[in-house]
């Protein structure tokens, strides 16, 4: 089974601290984190790490933080091939301050404008796509390429191009900001109402298979009814990439035969023991670490 993911990579630098810091002070911490990031990247590592015949199709600046970011895929024994290094572009770099002491993270990211087209062409055989909106037009060629493969966009910006893309999918799994913005109306989790109408937006739009993820509160989708599979309950300490963790494990749980509900259920355990660790990367755990979570609690 060959994997191939499309979409924007980064250079994280995480800074964890105890408290959100306050403005015109200065602060000193005790080491800080770097490593390679981005939505559809870090669900490429993942798949990788776990040992599927991952590609990664994105672009990076011949610059320091573009060489870390292939030589972090190289390790986890991905295809680097579809890679493309753009002279004098400066690789995407996020700036993260992680709060310990709830789990909350603020970034900024320095990028310049979007590579709509890669150069390698989208005429590339996959099993299994995961997408994010970034290089729409490259995206939509491998997803037309491929029209039998299982495929996934992690939905978290409300674009013209996840709208475009959403319909070329199998699976649309979107944040509660990417629902809500899309259906016009809050999302309230203790009124289903408002849950069913933001699904219904989606799927009457999208036509396949719609998760709209909740955070702590799990995640929201239709099966044999409307339901919510809560996550797992732990103490956070940085949430830093925890949606992308999310979109990874679920792209391998639902490629490998799992089914949704069970998909749904390891996704939430992997995204969960990744917040109880600093930094994106480092913080994801191996598979047999997911498959066994179940029991130890």
């Amino acid at each position: 089974m060959r994997v191939v993911c499309v979409g924007h990579s980064t250079y994280d630098t995480t800074l964890p601290m105890d408290f959100y810091p306050t403005e015109n002070l200065k602060y000193r911490i005790q080491g800080h984190m770097e490593c390679g990031g981005g939505p559809a990247a870090n669900g490429a590592y993942l798949l990788a790490k776990w040992g599927m015949n991952t590609t990664m199709m994105t672009a990076v600046g011949d610059d320091y933080y573009g060489q870390q970011v292939i030589h972090e895929f190289e390790d986890v024994h991905a295809s680097t091939e579809c890679i493309e290094v753009h002279p004098g572009f400066m690789t995407s770099s996020s700036y993260i301050i992680a709060n310990r002491s709830n789990g909350s993270r603020t970034i900024i990211t320095s990028k310049r404008d979007p590579i709509r087209k890669l150069n390698h062409s989208g005429n590339i055989q996959a099993d299994l796509i995961l997408v994010d909106g970034e290089h729409p037009e490259t995206a939509e060629a491998v997803l037309r390429a491929n029209p039998d493969a299982i495929s996934v966009i992690d939905a978290g910006r409300l674009t013209d191009d996840t709208r475009r893309l959403g319909k070329l999918v199998k699976y649309v799994v979107c944040s509660k900001t990417f629902a809500e913005e899309f259906a016009d109306r809050k999302i309230d989790v203790n009124d289903m109402d408002s849950l069913i109408y933001c699904y219904e937006k989606l799927h009457d739009y999208f036509q396949n298979t719609v998760v709209i993820t909740l955070e702590d509160k799990g995640s929201f989708t239709k099966m044999e009814d409307y339901e919510i599979l809560p996550t797992v309950k732990v103490q956070a300490v940085d949430s830093t990439g925890a949606g992308d963790i999310f979109h990874g494990a679920f792209t391998y749980f639902i490629g490998n035969g799992y089914s949704l509900r069970d998909t749904i259920h390891y996704a939430s355990i992997t995204s969960a023991i990744s917040v109880t660790r600093v930094g994106a990367r480092f913080s994801i755990p191996e598979l047999w670490e997911v498959l066994g979570y179940d029991e130890l609690i």
